[in-house]
């Protein structure tokens, strides 16, 4: 006998409604996140989103200790730094990324560089609200601001293992 399962839910996020955040030095630019188990039902809990990068900004070195993580580069040029290797990041690049996997994204080149990010489970939202600043669709990027003094703190509520020693630079 079969079980019947219960149908799964829809949501639709259309171009400039997504929940959107500037972002503190060093990465600037800004994220949006279109997917969240705020926003809908689901049954393994996942976060799904943008960023942008502007050149000459990078996402620091980190890792997730709890969670994978999907990324894939739509525009631009840059880099991105896999356990101290660098991997060219142009549109088309997939990368996938396990638990505790060092890795950082570096916009070496001359415009937005822009990115898909899926992680599983979520809470990448959560830090992005909790460092960024809200972001309506369209208006000018603000002059470039710090990320908070608690930043350190904020990561390992969030999705973020402990940072390195010897974290690599740009």
């Amino acid at each position: 006998m079969s079980e019947i399962h219960e149908p799964g839910e829809t949501f639709v996020v259309q171009p400039g409604t997504a929940t959107s955040y500037w972002q503190p030095v060093p990465a600037n630019g800004h994220i949006e996140v279109a997917l969240d188990p705020s926003k809908v039902r689901m049954d393994n809990p996942l976060a799904f989103g943008t960023q942008t990068v502007p050149p000459g900004g990078h996402v620091r070195e980190h890792s997730h200790d709890r969670h994978e993580e999907v990324i894939y580069f739509l525009k631009g040029k840059g880099r991105a730094v896999l356990d101290g290797k660098d991997v060219p990041a142009v549109p088309g690049t997939a990368i996938f990324i396990g638990k505790s996997r060092r890795h950082m994204f570096i916009n070496d080149g001359t415009e937005d560089l822009h990115w898909v990010w899926l992680i599983v489970p979520n809470g990448l939202e959560d830090f992005f609200r909790l460092i960024g600043r809200p972001r309506m669709a369209g208006e000018p990027a603000p002059e470039n601001f710090p990320r908070p003094e608690n930043v350190l703190e904020i990561e390992r509520q969030t999705v973020f293992a402990a940072q390195p020693k010897d974290q690599r630079q740009p």
